[in-house]
């Protein structure tokens, strides 16, 4: 049986629309969620502006496509990926895709190839539009993936050296009423006769609800730390009987603290 991790993958970057910072830790990422065997990225290589990306190119064996803007203002990179997902789709030849963009123009190519039953997951800035957002099962922002080319480091190391220090140190989305409010209505659509919900099962409801979910958007590593901070949720800890593993379950206090 094929577990998520054997899923094959065809990683399709938009280089006019993502930074090439990170794209080391991108593929880390990724390699959680499958094999990537198209690895493909999309520019007009005659442009000035693409240069950074020649050499993480060759550091991470990504097959550039080389396309020419035919008219000022359009992103021709756009109409390449898409023919090729499409051909990619046919071939039969995955179970997934990877879109690294910011454009909600590949809104209409992500629903189309969920339609198809492919798994799609998005990769791209915290400025990406909703829909984009919402038209994949995952998405990613590049913001809290770690690291930087030693080359962006250096440039812009006397610029920001302050700055720089203190954003690390802040999370991309602040703990508000609305995300208290989809873990509430969440553990209650998922709760037992007793009120528990398996943490687990949570992670993946949260995510069905809200696509670009990441526990690390809000400075946390994982979904139990956050819910913790919140201090609005019960948490139990049970043993599975295996190997000190835990299975951990969640409800809603009945008078919680403020």
């Amino acid at each position: 049986m094929e577990t998520p991790n054997d899923l094959k993958l065809a990683v399709l970057i938009d280089a006019d629309n993502v930074p090439y910072a990170n794209v080391k830790e991108m593929f880390e990422e990724i390699a959680k969620y499958g094999i990537p065997t198209f690895k493909r990225i999309y520019a007009d290589w005659t442009k000035p502006t693409v240069a950074g990306w020649k050499k993480v190119l060759l550091e991470n064996a990504i097959t550039p496509i080389q396309q020419y803007s035919y008219s000022t203002g359009k992103n021709a990179s756009d109409s390449a990926l898409i023919i090729d997902a499409m051909d990619i789709l046919y071939t039969g030849k995955v179970d997934g895709f990877c879109i690294v963009s910011s454009d909600s123009d590949f809104t209409r190519l992500a629903t189309r190839l969920r339609e198809a039953g492919m798994k799609v997951i998005g990769i791209g800035e915290k400025k990406t539009l909703n829909p984009f957002i919402t038209a994949c099962d995952k998405f990613i922002y590049i913001e809290i993936l770690k690291g930087e080319p030693e080359s962006q480091i250096e440039s812009s190391k006397q610029k920001t050296s302050k700055k720089t220090t203190k954003k690390e140190d802040e999370p991309l989305s602040k703990i508000d009423p609305q995300l208290i409010k989809l873990f509430t209505v969440s553990i209650a659509d998922l709760a037992d006769e007793n009120g528990w919900t398996f943490l687990g099962e949570l992670g993946n409801l949260m995510l069905k609800k809200k696509p670009d979910f990441d526990s690390r958007n809000y400075g946390f590593p994982k979904l139990l730390p956050l819910i913790r901070s919140i201090n609005k949720f019960e948490i139990d800890e049970r043993d599975s009987g295996k190997n000190n593993i835990k299975h951990i379950y969640i409800r809603i206090k009945t008078n919680p603290k403020p």
